[in-house]
């Protein structure tokens, strides 16, 4: 079953003493990345979300972020009294210095003193932050892994049914290429004999064993029957690897570079426009797959 690298999942847990929010993206990569963002004082929990995610994945630029919120007690307004007369001071100064140049100002309000940074805190009563990893936590970090697995799978079957897609019209173009090269076979072997007797015409003397072997070696040369075989083997692999329950975006990416070998030396050996057309053919359709392999764990 094809995975995609591409999916995202958010979930809400905690309790009403503390709520906890989860998100977990993914994106391409050649490996697998980890990014974790986590509350101050929970880098105890690094090591096993980090251990959660690596089982369930195999690759992907992998981003979680947990927030956490604690309610434990009433939230209480402190004023910082040293801040309060920094301000104070600063309002005062200000004062003088608009009276000194003929300036009159309004004076400030307690709201506009309050409003200054740093005059008013919040506090908590209890301010110690989560640093184990709780049943509870544990389990909404499971099922956040399962809802990102389920975008992951959902989002591979649209990516399964293009690849099946392009692996069939590789097939077809595959067997054209076949029917083609089958048929041009009789008309290489008349023009390889052609060459030869007119060879031997403007040179009598000429070592004709010598002149067979080499037009031998340029048939050879020209004969796409390999290519061929090794494009029909390709599309079998290809189709096997589809079918596997199991990350194989690497081994599909490095089979698309085969197909794309293939196809190169297929156009270069074709000497016919047909079979030539029939190459460059599969080397859009093989690139187009490429691109979507580029999605798969």
């Amino acid at each position: 079953m094809i995975r995609s690298m591409t999916a995202f999942a958010s979930l809400e847990g905690g309790s009403p003493a503390q709520l906890r929010s989860w998100e977990l993206r993914g994106v391409n990569a050649r490996g697998l990345d980890l990014r974790l963002r986590l509350p101050d004082g929970q880098g105890g929990l690094e090591q096993t979300i980090r251990a959660r995610l690596s089982a369930r994945l195999s690759r992907g630029a992998i981003s979680l972020t947990l927030r956490s919120q604690r309610f434990d007690g009433q939230s209480s307004l402190v004023i910082d009294t040293d801040q309060l007369d920094r301000v104070l001071a600063a309002l005062d100064l200000v004062q003088e210095r608009a009276f000194a140049k003929g300036v009159t100002l309004a004076q400030p309000t307690a709201a506009d003193v309050l409003a200054q940074r740093g005059v008013i805190q919040n506090a908590s009563p209890d301010p110690r932050p989560e640093v184990a990893a709780d049943a509870a936590l544990l389990s909404e970090l499971d099922a956040l892994i399962d809802a990102f697995c389920a975008m992951r799978a959902a989002e591979g079957r649209s990516i399964e049914a293009v690849l099946s897609a392009q692996i069939d019209r590789i097939e077809a173009l595959t067997a054209e290429a076949a029917t083609l090269a089958a048929a041009r076979q009789d008309e290489a072997r008349a023009a390889v004999r052609s060459a030869l007797a007119r060879v031997l015409e403007e040179v009598p003397d000429a070592d004709e064993a010598r002149l067979a072997q080499e037009l031998a070696l340029i048939a050879v040369r020209t004969d796409v029957t390999e290519e061929i075989d090794r494009l029909s083997a390709h599309v079998a692999a290809a189709r096997a690897l589809v079918a596997e329950d199991a990350p194989q975006g690497r081994r599909l990416d490095f089979l698309a570079q085969e197909f794309n070998r293939e196809a190169n030396t297929l156009c270069s050996k074709a000497q016919s426009g047909e079979l030539t057309r029939v190459g460059l053919a599969l080397k859009a359709v093989i690139d187009q797959l490429r691109e979507q392999v580029q999605n798969i764990e």
